[in-house]
C-alpha cells in the first residue's frame, strides 16, 4: 500500500483526478452516469475499513494512464513501427487509414500483444508521431511481461492530442476504453471493465506526469467488485534527484463490495513522499452518509490519523481519532 508506480498494469482499482497545486480536487460529472449516493455512516468502528479502501483507490490511480504509453507503439520486437519505409511513409491523408495488424511477442517471450492501427496521416506516423483521430487496438493473449503476471483482454484507445516521439519523449492524451482486461497472478485474478481518458507526460527527462479521469470503471477480483463512478486522479514522480519524490491526489465515488455502500474521497492535500516509501504527508476526505473520516498522512511515513466526524465537511472538532499506521491498514 506504497506508493503506486507508473507500470504497465492495472492493480486493483483505477482512480482520482488532476489537481490543483494545493490537492483539492473537483471531479468530473457526468448527468448520464451519476455517481451513487452516499450508503452508509462512517464511524470509529468502520473507520479504518472505509479509510483504507479509499485510499487504497488513490493509491492504484496512475497505471492506467501508463498503459497510455504500452499500447505496443514501439519498433522493438515487432512492434508497429517495424513496418517497412514504404508502410510508414505513404501518401498522407486525411482519412483514416487501417495498417496491417502487428503481432508481437511479449517480453518474457509468453503470450502475444496484437496491435490494430487506424491513423489520421500516414506521414506523422512515419516520423514516430500519432495525430488526434488515431485509433489503436490492444489485445492481448496470454501475454506474460512481468513474471508472474498474465494478461488478457482488449484495449481500444484514441489519441486526442499528442506532441514529441512515441519512441522518445512525449505528452500523450488517450481516450481508453477497457473490455475484460484481466491481470491474473498466483493469488488472484483482476478483471477491469470500463472508460477513461488518460495523460502521459514524459516531455521532461527523468520526470513522469500521469493522469486519468473517466465516468466508469468496474473491477472484479477474488476478494472484491469496485466501482468508480465521476473519478479523475494524477500522480508525478521525479527520478532526477535521490531520493526521488512522488505525488498523489485523487477524487472520485467509491461503491466496494468490502463496504456497506458508496463513499466519495478527495484528496484535501496532496500526498507526498519519496521512492517506493508511505507518503510523509497529505490529507484525504472520505464522506458517507452524514458523516466522513479524514485520513492524515504523518511526517514520519509510518503513523497514519483519522479523524472521524458526524458531518460530511470534516468541519469543526472530530467525533473520534484513531491513530494506527500505514502497515496496519495495509494488513486489513
Amino acid at each position: 500500500m506504497k506508493r503506486a508506480t507508473f507500470s504497465t498494469l492495472i492493480p486493483l482499482i483505477l482512480l482520482a483526478g488532476c489537481g490543483s497545486s494545493d490537492g483539492g480536487i473537483s471531479p468530473p460529472g457526468d448527468d448520464n452516469n451519476p455517481p451513487p449516493p452516499a450508503g452508509f455512516a462512517i464511524t470509529a468502528a468502520n473507520g479504518q475499513q472505509v479509510s483504507q479502501v479509499a485510499y487504497q483507490a488513490v493509491l492504484s490511480s496512475g497505471d492506467i494512464a501508463g498503459m497510455a504509453g504500452s499500447t505496443g507503439l514501439t519498433a522493438n520486437n515487432g512492434g508497429v513501427f517495424a513496418l517497412s519505409p514504404a508502410q510508414q511513409k505513404a501518401n498522407g491523408t486525411v482519412q483514416m487509414t487501417p495498417l496491417p495488424p502487428q503481432v508481437i511477442t511479449c517480453a518474457s517471450g509468453v503470450g502475444t500483444l496484437t496491435v490494430t492501427v487506424d491513423v489520421v496521416d500516414l506521414v506523422a506516423f512515419g516520423n514516430f508521431m500519432l495525430s488526434p483521430g488515431d485509433t489503436i487496438l490492444s489485445e492481448y493473449a496470454g501475454c506474460i511481461e512481468v513474471v508472474g503476471e498474465t494478461i488478457d483482454g482488449t484495449i481500444d484507445s484514441a489519441v486526442d492530442a499528442f506532441e514529441g516521439s512515441i519512441l522518445g519523449a512525449y505528452d500523450m492524451t488517450m481516450a481508453m476504453n477497457f473490455s475484460d482486461f484481466q491481470v491474473t497472478t498466483a493469488e488472484d485474478v483482476f478483471t477491469v471493465n470500463g472508460d477513461g481518458t488518460a495523460t502521459l507526460n514524459t516531455l521532461t527527462p527523468l520526470y513522469v506526469e500521469a493522469s486519468v479521469s473517466g465516468n466508469s470503471m468496474t473491477t472484479d477480483s477474488n476478494s472484491a467488485t469496485e466501482t468508480l463512478t465521476a473519478f479523475s486522479s494524477a500522480q508525478t514522480f521525479d527520478a532526477r534527484v535521490s531520493p526521488s519524490p512522488y505525488t498523489i491526489t485523487g477524487a472520485g465515488t467509491l461503491d466496494s463490495s468490502r463496504l456497506s455502500g458508496a463513499v466519495s474521497y478527495s484528496t484535501e492535500t496532496t500526498f507526498t513522499g519519496v521512492d517506493l516509501d508511505y507518503p510523509t504527508g497529505g490529507a484525504m476526505l472520505v464522506v458517507g452518509d452524514g458523516s466522513s473520516a479524514r485520513l492524515i498522512a504523518e511526517m514520519n511515513g509510518i503513523d497514519v490519523t483519522i479523524q472521524i466526524y458526524s458531518n460530511t465537511t470534516g468541519i469543526g472538532t472530530p467525533d473520534d481519532t484513531i491513530t494506527t499506521t500505514w502497515a496496519e491498514l495495509a494488513a486489513m
